[in-house]
């Protein structure tokens, strides 16, 4: 079985492509991340100016320590949203990679199929058992694969738990914590 040279060039450009995919959504995700940056050093600048402000506006030491009370609790909550633009930003893009995958390997098991199908059909008498063993060995691949999938779901899922267990814990925290 050979292939001819339209098929190899169809390979080529498919393997350039998804090779293109990658890096796009990976710089898109970079991007993203950098702007949140920029916008969050914008925005600890702005607060910082602000709070600097509020505490030489205070009278006495009893009234700079209320307003520094006052100042913990947004500074806990942005910093909690921050983490969580981060965390959001990159399970999107896991996301999109993982789409990627299942559908290059979609696209991948059907080229093999039809390569199999096509070898089934041209072998010479009695080779049905080792086409047979070759569609074990794919039907396995296929099952590994969804297994591995499947993991990293339950992975993704437990993640997305303990981040909003972890950012509610920490939110409470510092609302005790500004409390007192």
């Amino acid at each position: 079985m050979s292939i001819n040279p339209e098929q190899f060039a169809a390979a080529n450009k498919a393997a350039v492509d998804s090779l293109l995919a990658v890096a796009n959504t990976a710089l898109a995700s970079a991007e993203r991340i950098a702007t949140l940056n920029l916008e969050t050093a914008r925005s600890v600048l702005e607060d910082s100016a602000a709070n600097a402000k509020a505490l030489m506006g205070a009278k006495d030491v009893k009234d700079a320590v209320t307003i520094q009370a006052s100042l913990a609790q947004p500074g806990v909550e942005k910093a909690v949203a921050y983490g969580k633009s981060v965390y959001e930003i990159s399970a999107q893009m896991q996301e999109q990679m993982t789409k990627m995958v299942e559908a290059q390997f979609g696209d991948f098991q059907k080229s093999v199929a039809g390569m199999l199908e096509k070898a089934a059909k041209s072998a010479p008498a009695g080779s049905d058992v080792a086409v047979a063993a070759v569609q074990s060995a794919i039907a396995a691949a296929n099952s590994a694969f969804d297994n591995m999938r499947k993991a990293a779901q339950q992975v993704t899922d437990l993640t997305q738990n303990n981040i909003a267990a972890a950012t509610s814990a920490t939110v409470k925290a510092a609302k005790k914590a500004s409390g007192k």
